[in-house]
């Protein structure tokens, strides 16, 4: 909506200018009166509109940081914190009176209890860790953290600025220690990595498929569901920290031996001998198989190309009987 609303700003815009323009060209008194009238109407609908964007994007800005984990100051932020937060700005965003806003808030509002529960355990992690680490100290390694999960998340400059960041909060962290830091930045970075909050990996799940949902929309079936669950589950990352390790990997402990590609033609060719070798394929056997985490051998990759050649040798010899009676 906030792109929306942009759009509308800018088109407000041009359309004012457009009137002033034809404002200065107009000659006789009437048409004078005409373009005047014109350019009033069009700079009032314009200042509305600027000014509706600037409110939502405003209102969602203070929203996106009400929903991070830390404060500017290096402090956690308290799930009575993010809950009062939340309330007060879901009654402003109301407020822009706009029914596709508010058909928007109803199912955030309804699940609020739920999103304010990794605060909960942010609380929790928070009280330990000023339990074994000075206050001071722990808010810049806070801090630290905060950036640093930050510039995983932003790309150009935005991603330098929270690197530069948060290395100058890991350098005040260490002018305040007067021992290593790195076991304590350990210590609270991996604390911290720890808070799982689900709405994370919800929105990354469907990020994942929401192009492929709008390029096939009506004709989405299991069987495209699956490939994509298969390429998300073997495709290994390009960048950030997580760089050449795939998700299956980092679940399963074992590192893949080719490409996923290479997994994927190696179980299709898995699907055609078992559909090759049975009367009626099954619907079992046309989905993929579990991968053996291996490149496939070259006997296996011939099961389809053995089919082929198979039925191609019965046509021949029919069509020679043919001939042969002919």
């Amino acid at each position: 909506m906030r792109s929306q609303w942009e759009r509308k700003a800018y088109g407000a815009i041009a359309k004012e200018d457009d009137t002033a323009r034809k404002f200065h060209h107009a000659k006789s008194e009437s048409n004078l009166n005409k373009r005047l009238l014109q350019y009033e109407q069009a700079q009032q609908a314009c200042e509305q509109a600027m000014a509706r964007y600037d409110q939502l994007d405003t209102l969602l800005q203070l929203l996106q940081e009400a929903l991070q984990l830390c404060t500017s100051q290096g402090k956690l932020r308290t799930k009575a914190g993010v809950s009062s937060e939340l309330t007060s700005l879901f009654h402003l965003l109301k407020e822009l009176d706009e029914a596709a806003l508010d058909k928007i808030l109803q199912p955030i509002q309804a699940h609020l209890d739920d999103i304010i529960v990794p605060y909960q355990q942010a609380e929790m992690i928070y009280a330990q860790l000023l339990a074994q680490v000075p206050q001071q100290i722990l808010d810049a390694l806070i801090l630290a953290w905060h950036h640093h999960h930050l510039s995983h998340q932003s790309q150009g400059q935005q991603k330098h600025y929270h690197h530069c960041e948060s290395q100058q909060w890991l350098d005040v962290a260490d002018g305040l220690l007067e021992q290593d830091l790195e076991p304590l930045q350990t210590l609270v970075f991996d604390q911290l990595d720890s808070i799982i909050r689900a709405s994370s990996l919800v929105e990354m799940v469907n990020g994942l498929i929401r192009p492929y949902l709008h390029s096939c929309k009506g004709h989405v079936t299991q069987e495209m569901l699956n490939l994509i669950m298969f390429y998300h589950n073997h495709h290994r990352y390009k960048s950030g920290k997580r760089k050449g390790q795939a998700p299956i990997e980092l679940l399963t402990g074992q590192a893949l031996q080719s490409d996923w590609v290479d997994l994927l033609l190696h179980q299709v060719a898995a699907g055609h001998q078992v559909a090759c070798g049975a009367s009626e394929p099954s619907r079992a056997s046309r989905e993929l198989l579990p991968h053996p985490l291996e490149r496939p051998r070259p006997a296996q990759m011939s099961a389809e190309p053995a089919c082929v050649k198979s039925a191609a040798d019965d046509s021949d010899a029919s069509i020679r009987q043919r001939d042969k009676a002919a």
